[in-house]
């Protein structure tokens, strides 16, 4: 195989990955939601908030291109924002009671999408890629 070919077959990879989870997500009533809107949600699965800064910082977006992002999901009343009462300057994101419920709906399409990616791998083969794309991924940062 040709070293050419690895950016055009991890580019497929994503692009299919991206049609499942677009596809789970409206079998599951989330219209509208993409897999950039799942880095958002996925981050405040883990936390309470997180003020804008923290949130770009995190999935690694600019803060202009997270402000599009988010005011979708506020849109969806997936997540709203709040002012911090201390700094008037600093906003904090966090899920709405509707955004909280779908986690285990987010869970369970990473499962699915995982057990798609890595059927007929081995332990030590997924381990073996993950460290490859991981590596792949410093060298153009």
């Amino acid at each position: 195989m040709k070293k050419n070919n690895a950016l055009y077959l991890i580019s497929r990879i994503r692009e299919a990955a991206n049609k499942f989870i677009v596809q789970e997500l409206e079998a599951n009533g989330l219209k509208g939601v993409v897999p950039s809107h799942g880095d958002i949600l996925v981050v405040l699965y883990g936390c309470d908030k997180c003020t804008m800064k923290e949130l770009a910082q995190k999935i690694h977006r600019t803060k202009a291109t997270l402000t599009v992002l988010v005011d979708k999901l506020i849109a969806l009343k997936l997540i709203e924002k709040e002012k911090s009462p201390q700094d008037n300057r600093v906003t904090y994101i966090r899920l709405t009671p509707l955004g909280q419920s779908y986690k285990g709906i987010f869970e369970k399409i990473s499962d699915e999408l995982n057990n798609k990616l890595f059927k007929g791998f081995s332990d030590d083969e997924t381990k073996n890629l993950v460290e490859l794309l991981q590596k792949t991924r410093a060298n153009i940062e």
